[in-house]
């Protein structure tokens, strides 16, 4: 019996080692490539905030973008923030009260081109998922929606777009979901934005109001591997909506920019605290 229970804690002891081998390579797999912060973030934002910009958010609803817009608010970098969806979102808070508000028919999108024009950075955090609207709506909304409305704010004037991607993406994957993250990356480099930035995190840590055991299982269980390996295979909200925010002051080396999981946690926790 001792044996067989000596065997039995080895096994699993090799078994943790494996694990943590692991999640120590994917720790160290993505090269952390951040443009450097030449000044400090509050010189940063009160030079944005002295340009008078203006910016769009899409998927304000969403779990990012909710985020996002509080992170938004909250640096106060924008002298205008709209919000473009399928319905007007309703707000409590006074923070909240001098949002512009465009209500949009993502099908019939090119009718509603004067909701993008004017401004001057965008932000997508639009998305759904097979589950909730099947194969050809999850196509639809995460290429379809987040393409035309790019379309539509390069035509509008916008010279920045930072759409928040995942990891992983690859235009040429064998996954659904992989491919059509990829291809509109792909499709939405092609318009020639002056600064387009992509942000792939992995698995995000967040709260859901909708959630089943099983969902709220796993993030129970990679918040706790987060503590020891933070960006190896999950990230909390709030970081990715920092980085957005924060890498928006930054001036890239790149016209095009992929910040992969490592980097936009790196950017999301090491500013603005």
């Amino acid at each position: 019996m001792r044996g067989a229970l000596g065997t039995a804690a080895r096994l699993l002891a090799v078994v943790f080692v494996a694990i943590a081998a692991v999640l120590h390579y994917l720790e160290n797999l993505d090269p952390v490539t951040i443009p450097s912060m030449a000044e400090d973030v509050k010189t940063l934002e009160e030079n944005l905030r002295l340009q008078n910009r203006s910016c769009f958010l899409l998927g304000a609803s969403g779990e990012t973008g909710k985020v996002l817009l509080q992170e938004l608010l909250e640096r106060n970098i924008f002298s205008k923030i709209t919000l473009i969806g399928r319905r007007k979102l309703t707000f409590e808070d006074k923070a909240y009260e001098n949002l512009v508000q465009e209500v949009v028919d993502f099908e019939k999108l090119d009718e509603y081109a004067a909701a993008f024009q004017g401004h001057d950075v965008g932000y997508c955090c639009l998305g759904t998922t097979k589950a909730k609207a099947g194969t050809e709506g999850f196509i639809r909304v995460d290429h379809d929606y987040v393409l035309k409305s790019a379309e539509l704010a390069k035509a509008g004037g916008c010279t920045q777009f930072h759409l928040e991607s995942s990891k992983g993406a690859d235009k040429n994957s064998s996954f659904l979901y992989l491919r059509v993250k990829g291809q509109v990356e792909a499709d939405i480099e092609a318009l020639g934005f002056d600064r387009y930035s992509i942000y792939r995190p992995v698995v995000l840590l967040v709260d859901r109001q909708e959630s089943r055991p099983s969902e709220w299982m796993a993030r129970k269980f990679l918040g706790t591997l987060s503590s020891v390996f933070p960006t190896a295979m999950s990230i909390p909200i709030q970081a990715v909506a920092k980085a957005m925010v924060s890498n928006t002051l930054l001036q890239p080396e790149k016209q095009t920019e992929i910040l992969e999981n490592k980097a936009i946690y790196t950017l999301g926790s090491s500013t603005h605290k």
